[in-house]
């Protein structure tokens, strides 16, 4: 009887999807993330204190972690920073918990590239 070993997702892409789940772990974090997204437009740091209800430096901290995956883009805008949604990135997210849960993923990962 021959023993089938399936393959394992690649190292780097399970890393990726590691570091999105990381990202999302923490309520408020998703809550800015939703919120960035029903706006549609880039928002400053007053904006998203002033709803998530949270300190400055909290909401900071909370977007540094969101901008280092990707889910959030900033742009200088003079001395201030504003923040939007990256849609790509969102996109993708659905598609790597299909895959980790062993589902076909509905896009591939080159259309998040």
């Amino acid at each position: 009887m021959e023993v089938r070993v399936a393959e394992l997702l690649d190292r780097g892409v399970a890393e990726e999807y590691a570091s999105w789940f990381r990202a999302l772990a923490d309520p408020s974090r998703v809550q800015i993330v939703e919120y960035l997204a029903r706006q549609d437009r880039p928002m400053s740091v007053g904006e998203l204190v002033a709803a998530a209800g949270l300190a400055q430096s909290t909401v900071s901290q909370h977007l540094k972690i969101l901008t280092a995956v990707r889910f959030v883009l900033v742009e200088a805008v003079g001395n201030a920073r504003h923040y939007r949604i990256n849609r790509r990135c969102v996109v993708c997210f659905p598609s790597a918990a299909d895959v980790v849960m062993g589902r076909p993923a509905p896009i591939t990962a080159e259309d998040c590239g």
